[in-house]
């Protein structure tokens, strides 16, 4: 008889979970994973796809102007943000259907419900008390607003997805990608959009001169940035809010959203009662094969407070169940990962910035390329690309790949196989580029900067 109910309990149904389950599965683990809420988790209900999908929307009313110059007479009538969302809705339903017919087809147990830690290898679920060699916590992140007069009063991403209207006006507080995306997405829907961030410059972590580009093309694009400001208090008034700021001024608007961080989604289920431990954020602290301080509980994804990213969490989850029922410890490489913000223009990058390879490299060469993409030599736009090669000068090789323009996200993962595959300058220097494009800026810039 066993000695437990399951070889493996996921916590989180979500991207990293799945994939642990559905891996463990195969290798003859038997397996139930506990979701609260949706199939999919954050990515597929109020992340990634959902917002990409709104993204595509907010593009169409820029592609129309655009058209003009190419020789169309295209006049956008009228645009339905309830038909988008029933639309987007609809796509959400259908995933949250694969990914339950990917758990159940992989003879994965699916259980509903908020699952809590009695010890180490036991949980319960309502009324029922389920036991496994294993826990694996993968239940994600929670978006953070900070504890302000009239705080109730803001949205968050995960409100924005099902807004009954689309309002006339917007204050985004926060600047990190998920802000600067919505900025975007608003702006391009006709609403006016205010985005304010605490710091000197938005989307910390990311190049400095990708920041600063991205920022003159927002504002020319006229989206209001306003950096070194923060909000103070809110107010509810007849119409929508009122945001009091911290150089004393005050801004209305019809909706104000924060996204200024998430925090892991770990609060309240028994771990640290079972021998788990917390960062200060609430993360579980994890070794590099992903287990926590309690020895057969693992965790993996935004809970753990590492890169907070789903393919990292998909690569995580299926390392953890390499290594427990493969018997092949796996780790996961962080050094190359490679990341996009679908902000308007986008965002794609791999490697190191410049400041980082500066202080891990010493010595390096740098390139960069400030063009007018062949696009908007016709139709007529005020908008500009850019891109930007740090290279190690010791060995040559690419330590970091930047750009800001159309589909930098689908030129960046070619580059990135590049970077992991170690290219230098000269290999970049000897591929023959495909032309006319944006991505062979890449492989023909020739100038130091």
């Amino acid at each position: 008889m066993a000695r437990y109910d399951f070889d493996l309990i996921t916590i989180g149904a979500g991207s990293g979970g799945v994939r642990a389950c559905r891996i463990a599965a195969g290798h003859g683990a038997r397996v139930a994973v506990v979701e609260e809420r949706y199939l999919g988790g954050t990515c597929v209900n109020v992340g990634c796809i959902p917002k990409k999908i709104l993204v595509y929307a907010s593009e169409f009313g820029a592609a129309f102007e655009e058209a003009a110059g190419f020789g169309w007479t295209v006049a956008p009538d009228h645009f339905d943000w309830g038909r988008l969302i029933a639309n987007k809705n609809r796509e959400i339903e259908r995933l949250n259907g694969v990914y339950g017919e990917l758990l159940t087809g992989s003879g994965v147990r699916i259980i509903d419900g908020r699952a809590t830690l009695i010890d180490a290898h036991t949980v319960t679920v309502g009324e029922q008390r389920l036991s496994a060699e294993y826990l694996l916590i993968a239940t994600g992140s929670w978006p953070v607003v900070p504890p302000i007069p009239g705080a109730e009063h803001a949205i968050t991403s995960n409100e924005a997805f099902f807004l009954n209207g689309l309002p006339k006006s917007v204050i985004l507080v926060g600047g990190g990608y998920i802000a600067t995306e919505f900025a975007g997405i608003f702006h391009g829907l006709g609403v006016q959009v205010t985005q304010l961030y605490r710091g000197a410059l938005f989307l910390r972590g990311f190049d400095h001169d990708v920041r600063a580009f991205l920022a003159d093309e927002m504002r020319k694009r006229g989206i209001d940035l306003r950096f070194d400001t923060d909000v103070v208090a809110i107010e509810r008034t007849g119409d929508g809010v009122r945001a009091t700021l911290s150089n004393g001024s005050t801004l209305c608007a019809a909706t104000i959203m924060y996204a200024t961080g998430r925090a892991p989604n770990t609060r309240g289920m028994g771990l640290v009662e079972a021998g788990v431990k917390l960062d200060a954020e609430g993360g579980v602290v994890v070794d590099p094969y992903s287990c926590s301080s309690q020895p057969n509980i693992y965790a993996v994804g935004d809970c753990t407070n590492r890169v907070m990213l789903t393919p990292v969490a998909i690569a995580e989850g299926q390392a953890v169940a390499e290594t427990l029922f493969n018997h092949k410890p796996t780790a996961v490489d962080y050094a190359i990962v490679p990341s996009a913000v679908f902000s308007q223009p986008s965002i794609g990058a791999v490697g190191l910035t410049e400041e980082e390879a500066r202080t891990r490299l010493g010595e390096i060469d740098v390139y960069k390329s400030n063009f007018r993409p062949l696009r908007h030599t016709i139709s007529g736009r005020d908008e500009r690309a850019f891109m930007k090669l740090v290279v190690d000068r010791k060995t040559d090789r690419v330590a970091g790949c930047h750009m800001v323009g159309a589909d930098a996200g689908e030129i960046i993962q070619g580059f990135a196989v590049a970077l992991r595959c170690k290219a230098t300058k000269a290999d970049f220097d000897a591929t023959i580029a495909v032309h006319p494009t944006a991505a062979e800026e890449f492989v023909t810039m020739r100038k130091k900067a």
